[in-house]
């Protein structure tokens, strides 16, 4: 088959509202969503306290976390099968083939990307505040509360970072997850699996979708710091 006729009909798909596809989609909205949520309430507190704050260690932590940034997405995938497995300490839990597994293996990979761009962000604007904090005797948490505050975006491309790294995400998901159809099937693990099979239509389509939603997150996200800019200037 052609490309332009399996263009055609990757366009077709999205354009006709196909349920399978819409459904794919959702799904991995959700789970991408889930992930990144539940890694920025643990990184962006955890990146700000390395970042703000020198305590024994804090060059040890800062290394582990820029290390972390590059898991193997397979490793982790491995790492949480076993521990969910029926012979794992979660077994219990019985989460194994679930969206919350799929959630679970994103929050490993996504939450020092997170962090490890938070003490960046928050070390750089902590030496511009250090000495009005310390004139004023500001708290520790009164201190990363306004830190993160004022970084809040810049801090929301850090998020988009670890969205980036979600929602392409295709090794530690489809482990855990299985591609099981209508229960853990999402973009990537579908377009891996339906390029296999020959169905390029569906696979291309899918592929567009994921394309137009990193770039509209990351023209989103561009919109709001441009429009906090030009506030900051009125």
């Amino acid at each position: 088959m052609e490309f332009s006729t399996i263009l055609v009909q990757a366009f077709n798909l999205i354009t006709s509202g196909d349920p399978a596809l819409l459904e794919i989609i959702a799904l991995s909205l959700k789970v991408t969503i889930s992930a990144v949520a539940v890694a920025c309430l643990i990184g962006l507190p955890l990146g700000a306290v390395v970042g703000a704050f020198t305590f024994p260690g804090r060059s040890l932590v800062t290394i582990i976390l820029n290390a972390l940034m590059g898991l193997p997405p397979v490793v982790v995938g491995l790492t949480v099968y076993l521990m969910l497995s029926a012979a794992g300490p979660l077994g219990w839990l019985a989460l194994l083939y679930t969206p919350a597994a799929m959630v679970m293996a994103q929050v490993i990979l996504v939450t020092p990307i997170v962090a490890a761009l938070t003490r960046q962000v928050i070390e750089d604007l902590h030496s511009e505040y250090a000495e009005q904090f310390a004139s004023l005797d500001v708290q520790p948490l009164d201190r990363v509360t306004a830190l993160l505050w004022d970084a809040r975006y810049s801090l929301l491309t850090v998020a988009l970072a670890g969205f980036g790294r979600a929602v392409a995400e295709v090794g530690a998901v489809i482990i855990v997850g299985g591609n099981i159809n209508h229960v853990t099937r999402v973009m990537t693990t579908t377009i891996a699996l339906e390029t296999s099979k020959g169905n390029l239509q569906l696979a291309l389509a899918l592929g567009m979708v994921l394309l137009a939603i990193v770039i509209a997150v990351n023209a989103a996200v561009m919109s709001l710091r441009a429009s906090a800019a030009r506030s900051a200037f009125v």
